[in-house]
């Protein structure tokens, strides 16, 4: 293994994804996701759909692709620049309940310059906020909507194109809306982390002035570079985060070349905050994407 950034990631060697990686190699690779937050495998060239599903599922529970996107109709969601590109942070699905607890990310197309991703580690955020912000931040709580989503306020030029519009609305066809506690306890390292990103749409009991605010100096906060690592792909390339410790960015520098990954998420379970709250389910049913992890 070699960390690749002094917050967060690492490059993890000796796996061939499938369905048959030895257990202990998985409980290593385990313990590395929770230490360095985002894990990268190099030169897995012979990985299908059906050894990133396998693999997946020695993680945890494998998903649905996502509560409103079909994807393939059973786990793998194609992340296609032809349909859209996510150049927005944010923590994948975060308005469920059920936020997924871990993502992996296979390279398929890419493109010959641009298209990478950022990582930023939540945890490391929450912890070196001034104390002050801290006390702020335990007993506030957000919501969170796909209906606020990262590609809406993204900048357009030229005209709609028809192909992104149509998987907006395949975004946007189901409506969920939950209220996350702003720090939570991540499960298995006991560590605060913040529960922000892009589809965050307010902050209970706060103005809307208040809200941009506080929610602009927390990301920015979350996202200065000391606390993040920039991903350079390249095929073979498959990237595994703690979704429940992270957020991500996948920089749109690649002008309209072809960009296309595959991505499987894994099953986590309800929130709690660090005074013991629980996330709270406003609209939507999320239980058909993925039951709750133990």
């Amino acid at each position: 293994m070699t960390q690749v950034g002094g917050a967060i990631g690492a490059v993890v060697v000796g796996i061939r994804v499938g369905g048959d990686v030895a257990p202990g190699a998985v409980a290593e690779l385990r313990a590395a996701l929770l230490r360095h937050k985002v894990v990268f495998l190099r030169d897995q060239h012979h990985a299908t759909d059906a050894d990133q599903v396998a693999f997946a599922g020695l993680l945890g529970t494998v998903t649905r692709p996502h509560p409103t996107v079909a994807g393939d109709g059973k786990a793998v969601l194609p992340i296609d620049s032809d349909r859209g590109k996510a150049n927005s942070w944010h923590t994948d699905v975060t308005f469920v309940d059920r936020i997924p607890a871990i993502s992996v990310l296979r390279a398929i197309t890419l493109p010959p310059y641009g298209g990478t991703t950022v990582w930023a580690n939540t945890a490391q955020a929450y912890a070196t906020l001034h104390p002050a912000l801290q006390a702020l931040t335990a007993r506030l709580r957000a919501v969170h909507s796909n209906l606020h989503d990262y590609a809406a306020e993204r900048p357009r030029i030229g005209g709609v194109d028809v192909k992104e519009e149509s998987y907006r609305e395949e975004f946007r066809h189901l409506e969920f809306e939950t209220e996350h506690p702003v720090v939570r306890i991540h499960p298995e390292t006991g560590e605060p982390t913040l529960l922000l990103g892009h589809f965050v749409r307010s902050f209970t009991g706060l103005s809307s002035a208040d809200f941009y605010d506080l929610f602009g100096l927390l990301q920015r906060h979350i996202t200065r570079l000391e606390n993040t690592v920039r991903w350079t792909w390249r095929a073979g390339d498959i990237a595994i985060w703690d979704n429940r410790a992270t957020q991500h960015y996948a920089v749109a520098d690649y002008d309209s070349l072809p960009r296309l990954l595959h991505r499987i998420t894994i099953a986590g379970d309800l929130p709690v905050g660090i005074t013991g709250d629980t996330s709270v389910v406003r609209k939507g049913d999320a239980s058909s994407y993925a039951p709750l992890a133990a």
